[in-house]
């Protein structure tokens, strides 16, 4: 059921980042890569800016998280897309721990289901260093050789999954945005 409390700016900008990113494959379909990199960072913003509404003025809510992990899902992997379509030449040398990264995302997925009834994605601080981390990628390849930072994305990406399904296997339902293994809370019955 829809609340009025769901209206929000942090899930307005967490929903604007799903519903403006088909503009994004529009531009790259018709190579307007300048246009590409403007909407790249305006819609990339929306992340930064929806998490740092909410925890400001204690706008946090369940609908906002999950919200904010749909639109993460969905514009990380369409960064993918993107870094493959305009700057192949930076991630085929990369091929093999893009397919280890897809795979493990999937296990995350599996494990979570398994464990939690539920998919989940967690927002560990690896796994916001590396959204950080490819949102700069994108931007930085229009002007840089970037083969070297794709490398180093991945393999913080892994870890970052690996420890997500170690988390998922030892304590099941865990607060999403717990920021490491090492600093978790079983996430208490209501």
């Amino acid at each position: 059921m829809f609340k009025r409390e769901y209206i929000t700016i942090p899930n307005f900008l967490s929903v604007s980042r799903f519903l403006f990113l088909p503009v994004l494959y529009l531009f790259i379909l018709n190579d307007m890569r300048t246009a590409f990199l403007i909407g790249y960072v305006l819609l990339g913003s929306t992340d930064f800016f929806d998490g740092f509404i909410a925890r400001k003025f204690d706008m946090k809510t369940e609908i906002g998280k999950a919200l904010d992990s749909i639109a993460d899902l969905f514009f990380y992997i369409s960064s993918a897309y993107f870094l493959g379509k305009l700057y192949p030449e930076f991630l085929v040398p990369n091929s093999t721990l893009l397919i280890i990264f897809f795979s493990l995302l999937f296990l995350s997925f599996v494990v979570s289901a398994i464990k939690c009834k539920k998919p989940i994605m967690m927002h560990t601080s690896l796994l916001r260093l590396n959204g950080v981390l490819v949102y700069l990628l994108l931007i930085f390849s229009y002007f840089f050789d970037t083969t070297y930072f794709v490398t180093a994305i991945l393999i913080i990406y892994l870890i970052g999954f690996t420890e997500e399904i170690i988390i998922f296997i030892k304590y099941g339902e865990v607060d999403p945005d717990s920021k490491s293994m090492f600093q978790i809370q079983p996430k208490t019955k209501e």
